[in-house]
């Protein structure tokens, strides 16, 4: 079982750069993919990216690629997520999840467990 923890959300202006954390408490962290997702206001949950167990690969949304950064420190039992180049459609609260799955996956059902989220505000 994991519990996670996300931080580094905060107010950056457009073009800025941001970077969250997701802190894992739980045995076996390496063993789970991650994945960080967002909602805005009025919209449903969004798949943001994903990076496997060991690092070695990761994915992303085509609304990001380029732009974001997914990374874990298993030694720290941390995910990341850098955010560069922000745009207003950016502004969100965003998740971190962890997922069971080998394979890549964007469904937000097929993560085990979640975060609380934290606050992205990108303003124009």
């Amino acid at each position: 079982q994991v519990q996670l923890v996300e931080s580094g959300g905060g107010l950056v202006q457009a073009g800025g750069s941001l970077r969250l954390s997701c802190a894992a408490s739980g045995r076996t962290f390496s063993s789970y993919a991650m994945g960080w997702f967002r909602q805005a206001p009025g919209k449903e949950r969004e798949f943001v990216a994903h990076i496997n167990w060991s690092g070695s690969s990761t994915y992303y949304a085509d609304s990001v690629k380029g732009r974001f950064t997914i990374s874990r420190d298993n030694a720290k039992n941390t995910v990341y997520l850098q955010m560069n180049s922000l745009k207003p459609e950016d502004t969100a609260v965003y998740h971190c999840a962890a997922s069971t799955i080998r394979a890549v996956t964007t469904s937000s059902a097929r993560y085990n467990y979640w975060g609380q989220g934290t606050q992205v505000t990108v303003s124009s």
